[in-house]
């Protein structure tokens, strides 16, 4: 994970990450740009769960582009707050989108158009706060929004970076499209020929995949089907702890810098009470052409 981080996510990179909406959040991905002090970040999302809120609360970010931010069991995001509000620890632009229309800012980088028309939004303040967006011919014209790099996790992909995924997926094929390379963590690192045996669930070209990680647990804690239960009690804390900036630093501290690598923060969860022990597996599509 370190060496694909320092690689392809630079100070002042744009990055998409935690394009599912509520699963399968790269949360390993990014507490390694909190421990390489990335600075000066823009995250593009949906809705990044406490994610978003951890990299704000460590200082990396300079800009959001997103539909929500914040912690969703809990509500509100407490460093996302701070920085808003008293440019704790330090301020932060924010480019609002609805959910709606950041799957369009993407998708209008992957068609490689400067802007898509929608109606959606008329009527919205949010036209007021995202200079992206703007008006015309009785539309809303949602200007493309195109990632240096989006980071997913996925539950399978093999070392070319054929990556699988299942469940709600959000935003993830629009963003990985759309930006400029993709890096993937995974919870199993497969053969080609399981990834090939089901074409159709490939989510990019191999072609934009620049790094392929084998991260187990690498989105704990937010869900991954087939692999983990969200961890509730854990957004329950973080959210209790970053109330104060205090006791953010203090939690940054226990669980992110001074935990050296995802194995070892495994060891301080528990894991297997997480883990999906009834699975229930769909039925094989068949390929055959003759």
């Amino acid at each position: 994970m370190a060496e694909a981080i320092t690689r392809f996510v630079p100070d002042g990179a744009i990055v998409a990450i935690g394009t599912s909406l509520e699963p399968l959040i790269p949360f390993a991905a990014g507490h390694e740009m909190i421990r390489q002090q990335r600075r000066d970040l823009e995250l593009v999302g949906p809705i990044s769960d406490a994610l978003f809120d951890q990299l704000i609360g460590a200082g990396c970010v300079r800009r959001v582009t997103a539909a929500w931010v914040g912690n969703v069991s809990e509500g509100l995001g407490h460093c996302y707050r701070r920085a808003c509000e008293q440019g704790i620890p330090r301020a932060l632009e924010v480019h609002d989108h609805s959910n709606f229309s950041i799957s369009l800012a993407l998708w209008a980088a992957a068609w490689n158009v400067p802007s898509l028309p929608i109606r959606t939004l008329l009527g919205s303040d949010i036209l007021h706060t995202n200079p992206n967006l703007s008006m015309g011919f009785g539309l809303v014209h949602v200007g493309a929004v195109r990632p240096d790099v989006a980071v997913v996790h996925v539950q399978r992909a093999d070392a070319m970076g054929r990556a699988h995924a299942w469940g709600p997926l959000g935003i993830t094929e629009e963003a990985g499209l759309a930006a400029d390379k993709v890096i993937v963590t995974c919870e199993e690192l497969v053969d080609a020929d399981v990834t090939l045996s089901d074409p159709n669930r490939i989510l990019f070209p191999e072609t934009k995949v620049v790094a392929v990680v084998h991260e187990p647990g690498g989105a704990h804690p937010s869900p991954v089907q087939g692999h983990f239960k969200r961890d509730h009690a854990f957004y329950r804390d973080y959210a209790e702890q970053s109330r104060t900036p205090e006791g953010f630093a203090a939690w940054l501290k226990s669980w992110v810098l001074d935990v050296p690598d995802r194995a070892a923060y495994l060891t301080r969860v528990d894991a297997e009470k997480l883990r999906i022990h009834h699975h229930q597996f769909s039925a094989p599509a068949d390929y055959g052409d003759e």
